[in-house]
C-alpha cells in the first residue's frame, strides 16, 4: 500500500514521508507535492527507493500428465 505522511512542525518544516513505493518512483508521485510547499532542504531515500520492483511474466504448463521417470 502506497502511502505518504506529512509532519508539520511548529517552525514551519515539514517533514514527508513515503512508503509502499518501490524504486525511484516516489521523487514522481512527490515532485508536485513538493513544489506546492516549497524549497526541498534535505532528502534521504528509504530502502525502497533503491529496490528493484519485480515484474513477473510468462507461460504455466502442465507436466502433470509427465511421469517422474520421464525426467531421468
Amino acid at each position: 500500500m502506497e502511502t505518504l505522511e506529512f509532519i508539520i512542525y511548529p517552525d514551519g518544516r515539514v517533514e514527508e514521508r513515503v512508503s509502499g513505493i518501490v524504486g525511484a518512483g516516489c521523487t514522481e508521485v512527490t515532485a508536485e507535492i513538493e513544489a506546492q510547499l516549497g524549497t526541498v532542504v534535505a532528502c534521504e531515500h528509504t530502502s525502497e527507493h533503491f529496490a528493484a520492483s519485480v515484474n513477473l511474466s510468462g507461460r504455466v504448463s502442465d507436466y502433470s500428465h509427465i511421469a517422474p521417470e520421464d525426467f531421468l
